[in-house]
């Protein structure tokens, strides 16, 4: 029967997963497939695996009840093989690199930081403050100039001033936070935010990376939402 993967661990990992039912609408336990050194977290599916909301979160639960005993490789959601002699060869062919990012990740977690203009108002009012061209062209504006070209310099004027102060104050958070992550990645952001910045925090600097984060979120002006997530599987470190 097919097997839907959850994880990679050591051998020597708890692997508290007797009591668990895995993902699919129709749970099966969750069991191990140990090759040498290495194991992988698996359940037997009957179906194909779609993203639901009961198996995210069933997946989520897995590798979270993981982690807190100690270091895995999550997988995303969505892993198939086709039995365990598969998933042993996987284990087998990749045992190097697998043991190699267990150790890099050893004691950490991932969290993410994004921020977003959750008052745009507020910062086009700085805007018009700070920028001299940009209020010059408001005020005729709004004084019944008919050039159709005042509205289009004024949007422009305004869309690059937006996204030089988002490109600045987004290096100034990852600048303050980068120290406290042992590794660090920056995602394309989604609007509407500006920054999507994952860190691999140890658990010794976990409570000065809290407080880091904490403190920029109430020194941030101009409307901005800073949002942190975590901690999470270490998603975006594993290969």
């Amino acid at each position: 029967m097919a097997l839907y993967v959850y994880a990679i661990t050591a051998k020597d990992h708890p692997q508290r997963v007797d009591d668990l039912t895995g993902v699919g609408s129709h749970p099966a336990p969750l069991r191990t497939v140990t090759a040498g050194p290495l194991c992988a977290v698996v359940s037997e599916i009957s179906e194909e695996i779609r993203p639901k909301r009961r198996d995210l979160q069933v997946h989520q639960e897995v590798l979270e009840g993981l982690m807190s005993d100690a270091v895995i490789l999550p997988l995303q959601f969505g892993y198939f093989a086709p039995d365990d002699q598969d998933v042993k060869q996987a284990l087998e062919a990749n045992v190097d690199r697998y043991l190699a990012t267990l150790a890099r990740l050893d004691g950490c977690a991932e969290y993410h930081v994004r921020a977003s203009q959750a008052d745009e108002d507020e910062l086009l009012r700085e805007i018009l403050r700070d920028s001299s061209e940009a209020r010059e062209l408001n005020e005729q504006i709004r004084a019944g100039a008919q050039d159709p070209q005042l509205p289009l310099a004024l949007g422009e004027l305004v869309a690059r001033e937006v996204q030089e102060r988002q490109d600045a104050l987004a290096a100034d958070i990852a600048q303050t936070l980068l120290p406290y992550g042992r590794e660090h990645t920056t995602h394309p952001p989604s609007s509407p935010d500006f920054l999507n910045l994952s860190l691999l925090v140890p658990q010794d600097r976990t409570e000065d990376f809290l407080a880091a984060q904490a403190g920029l979120a109430r020194q941030i002006q101009g409307g901005v939402d800073l949002r942190l997530t975590g901690p999470l599987p270490p998603y975006s470190f594993v290969a």
